[in-house]
């Protein structure tokens, strides 16, 4: 038995894993709850899980656009860097895309909220150690929902 297997079976010996990416997230999701609130947004919740059966089913945000009397669903993407020639949104695969459908729907559902809605994304480009502003780029309206005339397209 080696020194490093011994280490292993001590708990607080084992150094932690570093959480960046869920801490990044969280710094991405704060950045963008604040711009929201900034054009005017309220925010209702924050990582809302209406599945308490399925923890894979979250909404980022749900505001509410006090001017047009909209839910909004938001989906943030935070990143290191912005890639020019590339759309965040489109890293966004059919399974994450019918998975937010169902989240937003069972919100409607559980609030029975009979009013309109849409979804929207906010992309934070930065990191909180770089000591720079994030750039913030909020799309309004992605095709999520079946309504296509209404919405943006998400290729």
């Amino acid at each position: 038995m080696n020194i490093a297997s011994i280490i292993s079976r001590i708990p607080f010996l084992v150094p932690k894993k570093s959480n960046t990416g869920v801490e990044h997230g969280k710094w991405g999701e704060d950045i963008a709850a604040k711009k929201l609130e900034r054009e005017g947004f309220a925010i209702l919740e924050r990582n809302a899980r209406p599945c308490k059966s399925d923890r894979r089913l979250e909404i980022d945000i749900i505001a509410l656009d006090k001017l047009n009397n909209t839910v909004v669903f938001v989906e943030v993407k935070q990143h290191k860097s912005h890639w020019a020639y590339e759309s965040s949104i489109r890293g966004v695969d059919r399974r994450k895309k019918k998975n937010l459908r169902t989240a937003c729907n069972a919100w409607r559902r559980m609030h029975d909220w009979q009013g309109g809605y849409r979804f929207d994304v906010v992309e934070v480009f930065g990191t909180p150690e770089s000591g720079r502003p994030p750039e913030i780029k909020h799309v309004e309206r992605v095709n999520l929902f079946a309504q296509k005339d209404k919405f943006v397209p998400w290729i």
